[in-house]
């Protein structure tokens, strides 16, 4: 199983905890402001980007889904919106990110429909052809080994089963590239550290993405561990990507 550049970086350069306990604490020190932060810094676009994501199901009629680094729910609620399937699951490694799901949740009245548990995923409690769909947003460049979670995705999804990754990307051209990077490295972080008091989950951000394999590089891997009809489509000017794979 391959390594890759983006598999060490992590939160908290001084630590010497693993990443994946790493971004669980990062991600239970900024629940509180997650998703003001998100709404904040993208002016609300993360969410047309999701529902992007999202719309490319719909051929599928999927019923069981499952939401990896599910976070605060975001994508688990609009899934439901969108898609009305019987049963959506989603995981995520952050106690302080669900809390804040499971209320949002609870005030939409969707507890029955919407299970959000804490779940790794790179060993996911639960058996082989389990779900007909799988959806990560900005949640594989926070994984510890990229290919052992896309694995263990594919193991759960039954065949035919679609998974769809929705994750930020650098863009190509030339003209934007500059502002793109001033952004990500200046007025996120100031942000980040002035809203959510914490310096080192935004220049993590920036870094995270800027070491991902992305594009055609991730697609290879999807194939590599066993996806098929691998597709991409870049989002608002290619600061964000949506990846499709069939199992």
């Amino acid at each position: 199983m391959s390594s890759y550049t983006h598999d060490k970086v992590v939160p908290f350069k001084d630590s010497e905890q693993s990443k994946k306990s790493q971004v669980e604490e990062m991600f239970d020190k900024i629940a509180f402001r997650y998703d003001f932060l998100n709404r904040f810094l993208s002016g609300r676009t993360d969410m047309k980007w999701r529902k992007k994501a999202i719309s490319k199901l719909r051929p599928l009629f999927p019923q069981k889904i499952l939401d990896v680094a599910t976070g605060t729910g975001d994508v688990a609620i609009l899934t439901y919106q969108m898609l009305h399937p019987e049963k959506i699951t989603g995981i995520d490694i952050s106690e302080g990110m669900l809390d804040v799901g499971k209320q949002k949740v609870s005030k939409l009245g969707l507890d029955k429909s919407i299970e959000l548990i804490k779940g790794d995923s790179e060993a996911i409690k639960f058996s082989d052809n389990s779900f007909d769909a799988a959806t990560v947003a900005f949640g594989v460049r926070n994984f510890e080994n990229l290919e052992k979670g896309l694995m263990e995705i594919n193991r759960v999804l039954k065949k035919g089963g679609m998974l769809v990754v929705l994750e930020c990307t650098r863009p190509e051209n030339k003209l934007i590239k500059p502002f793109y990077s001033f952004y990500m490295n200046v007025i996120t972080p100031f942000f980040g550290r002035l809203l959510s008091k914490n310096k080192d989950a935004y220049q993590y951000l920036n870094e995270s993405v800027s070491k991902f394999p992305e594009g055609k590089a991730f697609m290879e891997i999807l194939k590599k561990v066993g996806y098929n009809n691998v597709s991409s489509k870049k989002l608002t000017l290619g600061v964000c990507t949506i990846y499709c794979a069939i199992k």
